[in-house]
C-alpha cells in the first residue's frame, strides 16, 4: 500500500511538472522590447490561456517550457501591442465607404472624386466624405456650395473637413431641414454667409448637426461591417487596443455583442457620448469591464479646432483679429458634467485645443480633483496650453492625451493661426510629460492615419514624412523613443486604467505583441514611417 501510495505522489508531481512546464506558444531569438518598468529587454517568452507566464532570455524559455507552437523570429524586433489613445474606431469604419477627400491639392481634385464615387454608389441617398484641408491647396480660402450645386442639384452632399469640426454642403442637403433656414446663429458653431446674406454652405462645429441629423441611419449589418473593416485595417498596422472618443450606448452594445461572439477582437477602452440617455443608463448600469471592452469614462467637446478657427483663443487668431474662436457649451455646462462624473465614478476626458479653453476645463477639473488623486481624468489634444496653466496637469494628476501627428501636419500653418510667441505653447509634448511622468500617445483617426508608427516618427523627430524639417519643428518637444514607446503602450495603458493587464510584456498580463521589420529603437528616423508591421497578436493569437 504504501508503495502504491509513493507512486501516485511521484505521478501527480511528474504531471505537475509537464503541465508547469506546458505552453500554448513560445517565441524565442526576438529582441523583445518589454516596455516594463526597467524598460529591459529579453528574447524570448512564453504564453499561455492568452496571457504571458514567462519572460527571460532563450535559455531559460526553452529550458523550462515546452509548446507545439514555437517560433523562431531570427532576431525580429518585438512590442507590447500598439495602443492608440484617442481615435475614432466606429467611425473610421463606418467613413471607408465614403469618398476619401485626403491629401487632395485642390477643391477640384474634390469634385473629380465625389462624381467617381457617385458612379460607384448611384443608389446612395447622400453623397458623403471627408479627410480635405484647404490648408493644403493653392488656394487656401474655404470653398462653398456653387460648384456642388452645379454638379450634384438634387442628391445631398455633405463632405468633412479632415479636423472633423468644419463641413461644406450643397443646397439639396439644406434643403432637407426646415430648422437650416430659420437659423442665422447657432450656440457653439458657425453658419458662413456670403455678402448677399446666402449661406455658403460652409458650416463649423455644432452648426454641422443641423444638416448630418437628415443623413439616413445605417442598417445593422452597414453597423457590423464598419467595425470588422476597421479591425482588419487597425491589426495591419500593429494596433491591438484603440481608444474610440465618443459612442452612443446602441454602439456600445452592438460592440460588446461582437466581442461575445468572438467576431471583434480589438481591445476597445469606450468613452460615451454624453448624452442626457447615455447619462441616465451608465448611472443605472454602472461600468462596462470585460477583457475586450472597458466604458468608464464619457467624452466631452470643450471646443473646435485649430485648422477651421474653432479653437477657443485667449487673444485673437493672428491671422484673423476679431476672432479667439468659441466654447461649444456654457462653463457652467461643463462644470455640471464634471460634478456629474465624478458623482458617478467615471472619468471625464474633454477636448481642448485652444489655450482659453484648456484654461477652463483645467480650472472646472481643480474643483473636483483632489491633489494626488487617483481619477486620472483627461485632456483630449492639450493642444495649446499657456504657461500659466501647464502645471495644473501634474498639480491635480490630470493626463495629457495628445496626438503627435497634429504637430507635424499642422506646423506649416499653426504659425499664422498663433503668432509669435504664442505657437511655442502649442504641441508642447515634452513640457506635458514632466508635469506628471507619463503621456498618452494617440492618432485622432481618420482625422489622420491609423498607422501608430506615423506617430511614433512625428513624436521623436518632429517631422512630417518627408523628413521636414531638418532638425524638427520645436524641436524642444521631442519625446525620446523609449518616451514615445511608453507613451503608444504602458502609458496609454494606464490612462484607461488598464496598466496591470496590457501595455507591457510582462508576467500575467495579456499576450497581445507586434513584430515589425526593422527595430524601431534603432533604425534612422528617415526610416521609421515606412517600417512596417509583420505580425500582430492578441491574447496568444494571430490576427494578422
Amino acid at each position: 500500500m504504501k508503495k502504491i501510495l509513493i507512486a501516485l505522489l511521484g505521478a501527480l508531481i511528474l504531471s505537475s511538472c509537464a503541465k508547469d512546464k506546458s505552453a500554448d506558444l513560445i517565441i524565442h531569438n526576438a529582441q523583445v522590447y518589454t516596455v516594463n518598468e526597467n524598460f529591459d529587454v529579453a528574447t524570448a517568452f512564453a504564453v499561455r490561456d492568452g496571457k504571458f507566464i514567462a519572460v527571460g532570455s532563450d535559455e531559460e524559455i526553452l529550458a523550462d517550457y515546452e509548446s507545439a507552437n514555437v517560433i523562431n523570429l531570427d532576431g525580429a524586433p518585438l512590442y507590447p501591442g500598439f495602443i492608440d489613445g484617442h481615435a475614432h474606431f466606429y467611425r473610421y469604419g463606418l467613413g471607408l465607404k465614403n469618398a476619401n477627400l485626403v491629401g487632395t491639392k485642390s477643391f477640384e481634385e474634390i469634385l473629380e472624386i465625389l462624381q467617381d464615387h457617385r458612379k460607384e454608389y448611384p443608389n446612395d441617398p447622400w453623397i458623403l466624405g471627408g479627410g480635405w484641408d484647404q490648408n493644403d491647396w493653392e488656394n487656401k480660402e474655404f470653398p462653398t456650395k456653387d460648384k456642388l450645386n452645379e454638379i450634384f442639384p438634387d442628391v445631398p452632399v455633405l463632405i468633412t473637413r479632415v479636423d472633423g469640426h468644419a463641413a461644406l454642403t450643397n443646397s439639396a442637403a439644406m434643403n432637407q431641414s426646415e430648422l437650416f433656414f430659420k437659423t442665422q446663429e447657432v450656440n457653439g458653431g458657425k453658419i458662413y454667409f456670403d455678402k448677399n446674406g446666402d449661406p455658403t454652405g460652409l458650416l463649423v462645429d455644432n452648426a454641422i448637426q443641423l444638416i448630418s441629423r437628415y443623413i439616413p441611419e445605417q442598417t445593422q449589418t452597414d453597423r457590423i461591417d464598419a467595425l470588422l473593416k476597421a479591425q482588419k485595417n487597425c491589426f495591419a498596422v500593429g494596433l491591438t487596443t484603440i481608444v474610440d472618443a465618443g459612442l452612443d450606448v446602441n454602439t456600445i452594445n452592438l460592440i460588446d455583442s461582437l466581442n461575445q461572439t468572438g467576431d471583434l477582437k480589438m481591445r476597445l477602452y469606450v468613452m460615451v457620448t454624453p448624452t442626457q440617455e447615455s447619462i441616465d443608463y451608465f448611472k443605472a448600469k454602472g461600468k462596462i469591464k470585460t477583457d475586450y471592452l472597458n466604458v468608464r469614462s464619457f467624452k466631452v467637446y470643450g471646443d473646435g479646432a485649430l485648422g477651421s478657427r474653432g479653437a477657443n483663443l485667449i487673444a485673437d487668431y493672428s491671422d484673423d483679429p476679431g476672432n479667439s474662436g468659441f466654447l461649444l457649451q456654457t462653463p457652467e455646462f461643463y462644470d455640471e458634467l464634471a460634478r456629474t462624473f465624478k458623482d458617478m465614478g467615471f472619468q471625464m476626458n474633454t477636448h481642448a485645443i485652444g489655450d482659453s479653453t484648456s484654461k477652463t476645463i483645467l480650472d472646472i477639473y481643480s474643483r473636483y480633483l483632489p491633489e494626488g488623486n487617483d481619477l486620472r481624468w483627461k485632456v483630449e489634444h492639450a493642444q495649446i496650453v499657456s504657461l500659466e496653466d501647464l502645471p495644473k496637469f501634474g498639480q491635480f494628476n490630470i493626463i495629457p492625451s495628445v496626438q503627435p501627428t497634429h504637430a507635424t501636419s499642422d506646423m506649416y500653418w499653426a504659425g499664422d493661426r498663433l503668432g509669435e510667441p504664442r505657437v511655442k505653447t502649442a504641441y508642447t509634448f515634452k513640457d506635458l510629460l514632466d508635469q506628471n511622468g507619463n503621456i498618452a500617445l494617440g492618432s485622432d483617426f481618420p482625422v489622420e492615419d491609423i498607422n501608430p508608427l506615423f506617430g511614433f516618427h512625428s513624436a521623436v523627430a518632429r517631422q512630417d514624412a518627408e523628413n521636414w524639417p531638418e532638425g524638427g519643428w520645436q524641436a524642444e518637444n521631442k519625446l525620446s523613443r523609449e518616451e514615445a514607446l511608453r507613451g503608444m503602450t504602458i502609458w496609454a495603458a494606464y490612462s484607461n486604467f488598464e496598466e496591470k493587464e496590457r501595455g507591457s510584456i510582462e508576467i500575467g498580463k495579456f499576450a497581445d505583441f507586434v513584430v515589425t521589420e526593422k527595430d524601431i529603437m534603432t533604425a534612422a528616423e528617415s526610416e521609421l514611417r515606412n517600417t512596417k508591421v509583420t505580425t500582430t497578436y492578441v491574447a496568444g493569437k494571430r490576427v494578422y
